[in-house]
């Protein structure tokens, strides 16, 4: 019997929905960083200031939902529950979510289907959690997904274990500093630039059009190696 929509709820939570996004996310609490959590205290760093740690991304019922995502991963149904949730939010062209109730009825946008992000806030657990992420890509080849991480040991330890990362994840590898030239350890990457700083590969457009990806898939492009992104 294949499982409910309601079941995969509640085992890993609702997807999250980055402002800035084609698709859908799916974040922790930012606090929760192995790397990037030493990192947020080194000024200079990409880490430092981050957005994940402020703002609506502290609000109670944003700490709630990422808490519930957070405890699931540990679940041995969570693959499964995740694998549902992206089939059916991604089952068309298009699909509509919530942003929250307001004074004039239920504000909604259109997100585009067949773009994930992981990680808009967080980052990977452990070396089986991103097993686990691997195995839900695999199982949905019609989505892109894209991983952005510090932790280039977890990366390192699950490939010489013989993990696979499938065709269809883009995992980039954030540099450490900010002006930093990409990481050599892995294919795909990104860095932050500032001021006259060089600017590596492509350069995230986002700020230029509203804070949003508009019709860019750099960061899910395998043929994109490095995606240089303005300080902000």
């Amino acid at each position: 019997m294949s499982m409910t929509l309601k079941q995969a709820n509640e085992i890993a939570g609702n997807l999250s929905y980055p402002s800035k996004m084609p698709g859908a996310g799916w974040s922790i609490s930012a606090k929760l960083c192995v790397t990037g959590g030493k990192l947020a205290k080194v000024v200079g760093s990409v880490c430092h200031g981050c957005y994940a740690l402020k703002d609506r991304y502290t609000w109670t019922n944003a700490q709630k939902a990422m808490q519930k995502r957070l405890d699931g991963i540990t679940d041995p149904r969570w693959v499964e529950a995740m694998i549902t949730l992206l089939r059916d939010k991604h089952s068309t062209p298009q699909f509509r979510i919530d942003l929250g109730k307001v004074r004039n009825g239920t504000r909604s946008r259109l997100n585009e289907a067949g773009w994930h992000r992981w990680f808009d806030s967080g980052d990977l657990q452990a070396v089986w959690h991103l097993d686990k992420i691997c195995a839900i890509a695999h199982a949905t080849p019609k989505i892109r997904h894209w991983l952005a991480t510090r932790e280039a040991k977890m990366i390192a330890s699950y490939i010489a274990s013989g993990g696979v990362v499938p065709d269809n994840l883009v995992i980039r590898i954030s540099a450490t500093m900010i002006g930093d030239r990409p990481p050599t350890s892995w294919g795909h990457t990104s860095t932050v630039h500032a001021g006259d700083q060089d600017i590596v590969g492509h350069e995230c457009p986002a700020p230029t059009q509203g804070n949003a990806c508009g019709s860019c898939r750099a960061y899910w492009s395998p043929d994109v190696k490095n995606v240089s992104y303005h300080l902000h």
